[in-house]
């Protein structure tokens, strides 16, 4: 589907029948995180309140028109989503500016800035790309904007050096990052803020006039804090009195007696929404993912409504109550292989839309593609009022491990209830699997690429295409919740936003060379983790290229990398590429520890890279255990990366020397 590409200083106006669409702020070629915020401003490009400013410390507006979601990693590098329900943007509000910024670096490391806007299905009406950014540390992407009754998108791309706190401070936001102990934990008084008086005019003005007087603030103001919060760390219960190992706990949510079909989905439903109502801090994450406001939420299931002379049931209906605003939505949930329906989906839509409801949610064992894709597609004429979001047991899981192994739960009890959970939906009984599933044309295509009968076109052949794009997410999800940081999925960016392309480029790759290929970009490592499936060997290759320093002789620079990876498998495989061009050598690593000269003699050149490789057996079957491809995919993976990659750090080159000693100062003679 083509959409406007609007180029700096360019605006488009939304469609009018919609009124819920998410800002994305997106950016890539770098692991510096990027920090998204929204400003609320009156016609005078100013805010009415400290209230107007919406950011991680301070996530929703008041009036709950506009909500920050967060930052994950994508397939094309990372992103931020902020919520914007554009019918309940106060009157007053003539301008939102959409803006981010960075605590450390600059936005000329970030390579290319994009801000996509999306409607409730995720279609994208509008993007803006740049490359523009130099030494800034915050950053105005753009404004969404009202104009003679309709709301209006401009791309405006323009940098601050002040950061977050300078970007806040120049329209109008007071910022209070006193270290004070008596009072860096006391909460913003916001409520006795002055609200500006709007003007009659209907042209947004952005960047801020800086006013030539102080403006007057009350007394009892403190201003919005923007250092981040400290994260807390607990650990489930520990039982230590069994007699004997074979003794097992109690369990809150026992897989005893779980049949098949609805009675699966009613258990996982429960478990799922009594953990959200014990567990607060999960709530908050997995209400966040489809785009709640963050607040105090609540649960029920089985709950019947009337849909002309029938009934529809959802399995469950989710509420989120923050001051006088109640966000609520329907979720239909599907276990094992149970697949979502258009005609189902649509009908809570339209339950939805009569009760004035913000969402229809569904959750299954789908892994979509990229996110904020839909696993099935429905009338779009039923999402003008109504958003329809997908979450995966994936992600679910992913949300509850993150929690538990890098902090945010409150109490030793609720990591003990998020444990409990977890180890449900860890048991194969719940039916709440994270990825075991290559679908049902996996063997025929498999069998086709040995045969060599394969061709790209294939309508199976970009279904299984399809599927491996997923199965590539669900591996940076996994690594991200085991990690404690975001690990990206990189495709090129006209993959993310076409899934034809992509899943078309995938397909053309398996029936050329018999391999599919994914790339994982992990913080903090000296180099990526490609992933290669070759179809026609049958093995699984994981790769990783580092550069080699840039200093010293040829068998120096091989002795930095053998010191990194002196616990390596010996069939881990060492190419040195030297700078002369196609000149390459490639060992075993356990030859090269018993010999390093058989990488470098008789080399001319320098050894600038080295590229480590390592092959693993690949499962052949669609599903089950260790003899299926995803179980040998994600086993390969975490193996290359536990004894290859985290064991290598990028070569940091020695400070330079003084090329003679300071002489301490003589006293002159008097």
């Amino acid at each position: 589907m083509e959409f406007p590409m609007l180029s700096k200083g360019q605006n488009l106006s939304l469609p009018a029948d919609v009124e819920q669409i998410d800002v994305v702020l997106g950016w890539t070629e770098s692991d510096v995180e990027v920090d998204a915020s929204a400003l609320l401003l009156n016609v005078d490009g100013k805010v009415r309140s400290d209230a107007d400013f919406v950011f991680y410390n301070q996530p929703e507006s008041t009036d709950g028109s506009i909500r920050f979601l967060g930052t994950s990693g994508t397939e094309e590098g990372a992103q931020a989503r902020i919520a914007i329900d554009l019918s309940a943007v106060p009157d007053d509000v003539h301008t939102v500016a959409l803006g981010g910024s960075v605590a450390a670096g600059q936005f000329g490391d970030l390579g290319k800035l994009a801000l996509r806007v999306v409607d409730g299905a995720g279609h994208t009406l509008a993007e803006y790309v740049t490359a523009d950014a130099t030494t800034e540390s915050a950053f105005v992407f753009g404004e969404v904007y009202r104009r003679n009754g309709d709301w209006k998108v401009r791309a405006v791309g323009q940098g601050w050096d002040s950061g977050l706190a300078g970007l806040a401070t120049d329209f109008g936001v007071d910022i209070d990052d006193n270290p004070d102990p008596e009072t860096a934990d006391a909460p913003s008084d916001r409520e006795n803020s002055d609200a500006a008086v709007p003007a009659d005019s209907d042209t947004p003005q952005l960047v801020p006039e800086l006013p030539t007087t102080p403006v007057a603030r009350k007394a009892t103001t403190r201003g919005v804090r923007t250092t981040k919060r400290a994260v807390k760390k607990s650990k489930p219960l520990a039982f230590g009195l069994a007699e004997q190992d074979t003794w097992q706990p109690a369990r809150l949510f026992s897989v005893i007696g779980v049949g098949a079909g609805e009675e699966q989905e009613r258990r996982a439903t429960s478990a799922l929404i009594a953990t959200m109502q014990a567990v607060r801090p999960f709530a908050r994450a997995v209400c966040a993912r489809v785009g709640a406001p963050t607040g105090t939420f609540e649960g029920y299931v089985e709950v019947a409504y009337e849909r002309g002379e029938t009934k529809v049931i959802p399995d469950a209906v989710l509420k989120v109550s923050r001051g006088s605003r109640v966000w609520t939505g329907l979720l239909e949930v599907k276990t094992g292989s149970g697949k979502l329906k258009k005609e189902q989906l649509e009908n809570y839509l339209d339950v939805a839309r009569k009760k004035k409801y913000d969402v229809v949610v569904s959750l299954s064992n789908d892994v979509p593609a990229s996110a904020g894709e839909l696993p099935v597609e429905v009338d779009r004429r039923k999402l003008a009022k109504v958003a329809l979001r997908h979450l995966s047991w994936a992600e679910v899981a992913h949300e509850a491990r993150m929690l538990l192994s890098h902090g945010g739960i409150d109490g030793d009890l609720q990591a003990w209830v998020l444990a409990e959970f977890l180890r449900y939906l860890d048991h194969p009984r719940s039916g709440a699997v994270e990825f075991v599933d290559m679908g049902r044309h996996w063997v025929t295509v498999r069998d086709a690429v040995t045969a060599g009968t394969l061709r790209a076109g294939d309508q199976k052949a970009l279904t299984v295409a399809d599927t491996w794009v997923s199965l590539s997410r669900h591996l940076a999800l996994r690594l991200t919740a085991e990690l404690g940081v975001t690990v990206k999925h990189v495709l090129p960016r006209r993959h993310g936003t076409d899934p034809v392309a992509r899943n078309a480029a995938v397909a053309e790759r398996l029936a050329a060379d018999g391999v599919f290929e994914a790339v994982l970009r992990i913080p903090e490592t000296a180099g990526d983790l490609v992933v290669i499936a070759d179809v026609r060997t049958n093995k699984i290759r994981c790769r990783t290229t580092v550069e080699a320093p840039n200093e010293g002789t040829s068998g120096r620079r091989l002795s930095w990398l053998l010191k990194q990876l002196k616990d390596a498998p010996g069939d881990v495989q060492v190419e040195a590429v030297f700078s002369e061009r196609g000149n390459e050598a490639c060992e075993h690593i356990e030859a090269v520890r018993t010999d390093p000269k058989v990488l470098t003699a008789g080399r001319s050149g320098d050894i600038v890279s080295f590229c480590l490789e390592q092959s693993f057996p690949m499962g052949g079957r669609r599903s089950g255990t260790a003899a299926s491809f995803i179980s040998s995919v994600t086993s390969s993976v975490d193996a290359f990366y536990g004894t290859v990659v985290q064991q290598l750090r990028e070569w940091v080159p020695a400070a330079p020397k003084q090329t003679e000693q300071p002489r301490s100062a003589e006293p002159e003679d008097e």
